[in-house]
C-alpha cells in the first residue's frame, strides 16, 4: 500500500498546517500539501498527505474517511499515481 493519500472535501480555509496536524494524530506525517489555484493562490479544496508507514497511512484513513471537519465530510484515499 502507498503512504500517500488524497484528502479530498476540505474546505477552502484549511492550509496546509491543518491538514497536517489532523492527521499526525494517526501517526508520522512525512509532507502535507493543500493544492492552490496558481492564479488565485486560493485552494483548491483538496490536497496530498504521506504519511510515514503504510501502517500510519492506513489507520488515517480508517479514522478520517468520512469524517466531519468544519462541517464538510472528508473524503481520504489512497492517492492514485498521476500519469504524464
Amino acid at each position: 500500500m502507498s503512504n500517500n493519500l488524497y484528502v479530498g472535501n476540505l474546505t477552502f480555509d484549511t492550509s496546509t498546517a491543518d491538514l497536517e496536524s489532523l492527521f499526525a494524530t494517526h501517526g508520522e506525517v512525512s509532507k502535507a500539501q493543500v493544492i492552490t489555484d496558481r492564479d488565485s493562490g486560493r485552494s483548491r479544496g483538496f490536497g496530498f498527505v504521506e504519511m510515514a508507514t503504510a501502517e500510519a497511512a492506513q489507520a488515517a484513513i480508517d479514522a478520517l474517511d468520512g469524517h466531519n471537519v468544519d462541517g464538510r465530510p472528508l473524503t481520504v484515499n489512497v492517492a492514485k499515481q498521476r500519469s504524464r
